[in-house]
């Protein structure tokens, strides 16, 4: 489609996202829901007893898993460019993120929250895992699992945020054993094309970059060139 066009159908959205408080509150909606199905079905699983070793198991799966689905997430969304949707001023805001990288400095309890309101595909993934505990029969290590995943969904966005925002000694070690995003391997979905998408802690990258490669064209010469007529005053996503 016409660059042109699409930088029109930009700004419209900005602009919307900009004057309409809806989009913002939101966002807040999203947050309380998805944080109130986290503790629900955290608590739930808590009843549950699967031992140290499978806990283990139920952590590292939980791990590879949020990272890969994740990434999907941000692969299909640093290619959306429906502006004129329902969604389109979301659409549009997410992208200023590869226009100023940084984030606003926060504590990383509100980050939590914060991010956690972007995420409104995990509404549906943590009301349908919550159903899972009121069903017999469901194997007990799967439920921790799939309850892990939804937190580390939220936690993924906390490491995305460490990893433009601090240079702790904490996230950096954290980063270093490969459970938080490191800033190297990130840097590359910034300066380059089409690749690192993931953002928990990379590991599942091969993966996602080989369905990028194969299935999606890149953002430097599409969505990235829709916000360069942009002037609004929101710079960053947050």
């Amino acid at each position: 489609m016409n660059l042109e066009l699409k930088q029109k159908q930009f700004n419209a959205a900005m602009i919307l996202y900009e004057n309409k408080k809806r989009y913002r509150l939101l966002g807040v909606c999203v947050s309380i829901a998805n944080i109130a199905l986290q503790i629900y079905t955290l608590f739930h699983a808590l009843r549950l007893s699967i031992g140290l070793g499978w806990q283990i198991v139920s952590i590292i799966a939980a791990y590879l898993i949020t990272d890969f689905v994740n990434g999907l997430v941000h692969l299909y969304m640093d290619h959306n460019d429906h502006y004129e949707s329902w969604a389109g001023p979301l659409i549009a805001n997410f992208h200023l993120h590869h226009k100023t990288p940084r984030y606003q400095d926060n504590n990383l309890f509100v980050v939590y929250f914060t991010e956690t309101g972007s995420k409104v595909w995990m509404i549906f993934y943590l009301a349908a895992v919550a159903v899972l505990f009121h069903l017999s029969g469901i194997n007990p290590v799967l439920l921790y699992t799939l309850t892990y995943i939804g937190i580390l969904s939220s936690v993924a966005e906390v490491s995305h945020y460490l990893c433009h925002n601090s240079m702790s000694a904490p996230a950096m070690f954290l980063a270093r054993i490969r459970l938080l995003l490191s800033k190297r391997r990130h840097a590359r979905h910034h300066l380059e094309d089409n690749i690192s998408y993931t953002f928990l802690n990379g590991i599942t990258d091969p993966l996602v970059n080989f369905i990028a490669r194969r299935y999606f064209t890149g953002y430097k010469n599409h969505t990235d060139l829709h916000y360069a007529a942009y002037t609004g005053t929101t710079l960053t996503r947050r």
